[in-house]
C-alpha cells in the first residue's frame, strides 16, 4: 500500500505540497499472439530479414528475453507467422467434376494472400508444413484431389509441387518489390532486358534475339500459363 492508499484508508487529505504520481496505464499482458502480430508489422514494412527478436520486443516494449517465454527461437516465430498468415487462404470442398477450376480458384487466392505480406514466400519455401492452418490447407488440396480419383503418389507429390509454384512465383515478386523501393523502374528494367536480347548476336542466338518481344511479354498472365502447365499435366497422369 502507497502512503497516498494509506491517507486515503484514513480519510486524511493529500497534503497540499504533496504532487500526486503519475500512474503508468497498466501493461497489456505478453502473449505469443501479439508477439506474431508485432512481427507480421515488421515483415509487411522492412521485409523478413528485418524480423528478429529484438526488433519484435521493441515494438512491444519490452525485451528480447520477454519473448522466449512464449516464443522458443526466431525460426519457431517464423513458422508462426507463416500459418498466421496461411489462415487466410480458403481451399473449397472437393467437387470430383470442378477439381481443376477448384485448384486454379484456390492457386490465385493463396498467391494474393501471400503477395500482400512481403516475402513471406521464402519462409513457405523454407520450411514443412507442421502448423493447424498449412496442414488444413494441404488436408484439403488433398481432399480435392483423391476426390477426383487421383492416386496416393499423385495427389501428395502435385500437392507439394503446386504449393512451390505459387511460393516461388510470390518470391520473385517479393524481390522485384524490394528492388522497387530502392529505385527501380521496372517498366524501363524490363525494356532493357529485351532491348539486350535483340542485340545478341543472331549468328550464335538466332531464336532469343527474334523472340524477345515474346520472350518478355505476358506479366501476370504468366501464372495463369504455369497453372495451365500443371493441370494439364495432371490431368494426363488422372
Amino acid at each position: 500500500m502507497t502512503i497516498d492508499q494509506a491517507r486515503a484508508q484514513a480519510g486524511l487529505p493529500a497534503p497540499p505540497w504533496h504532487k500526486p504520481r503519475s500512474r503508468r496505464p497498466a501493461k497489456e499482458p505478453l502473449t505469443a499472439d501479439r508477439i506474431v502480430a508485432a512481427a507480421i508489422e515488421i515483415l509487411d514494412r522492412d521485409g523478413l530479414d528485418a524480423v528478429t527478436t529484438r526488433r519484435v520486443a521493441e515494438a512491444l516494449g519490452t525485451g528480447s528475453a520477454s519473448l522466449y517465454a512464449h516464443v522458443a527461437s526466431r525460426d519457431e516465430l517464423i513458422e508462426l507467422m507463416v500459418d498466421r498468415i496461411a489462415a487466410g487462404v480458403q481451399v473449397p470442398a472437393p467437387d470430383p467434376a470442378r477439381w481443376q477450376d477448384q485448384l486454379r480458384v484456390y492457386a490465385h487466392h493463396a498467391q494474393q494472400v501471400w503477395a500482400s505480406h512481403a516475402d513471406i514466400a521464402r519462409a513457405s519455401l523454407a520450411t514443412i508444413p507442421t502448423g493447424p492452418e498449412r496442414l488444413r490447407i494441404v488436408e484439403s488440396l488433398l481432399a480435392i484431389l483423391r476426390a477426383a480419383g487421383f492416386s496416393d503418389r499423385v495427389a501428395a507429390w502435385s500437392v507439394d509441387r503446386l504449393q512451390i509454384y505459387i511460393d516461388a512465383d510470390v518470391f520473385e515478386g517479393s524481390l522485384y518489390a524490394a528492388r522497387i523501393k530502392q529505385g527501380l523502374d521496372v517498366q524501363e528494367h524490363m525494356e532493357s532486358v529485351r532491348d539486350y536480347f535483340r542485340g545478341l548476336p543472331a549468328d550464335r542466338f538466332p531464336l532469343i534475339s527474334t523472340l524477345a518481344d515474346t520472350i518478355m511479354s505476358g506479366g501476370e498472365q504468366r501464372f495463369e500459363f504455369g497453372l495451365d502447365l500443371l493441370l494439364a499435366g495432371l490431368a494426363a497422369l488422372r
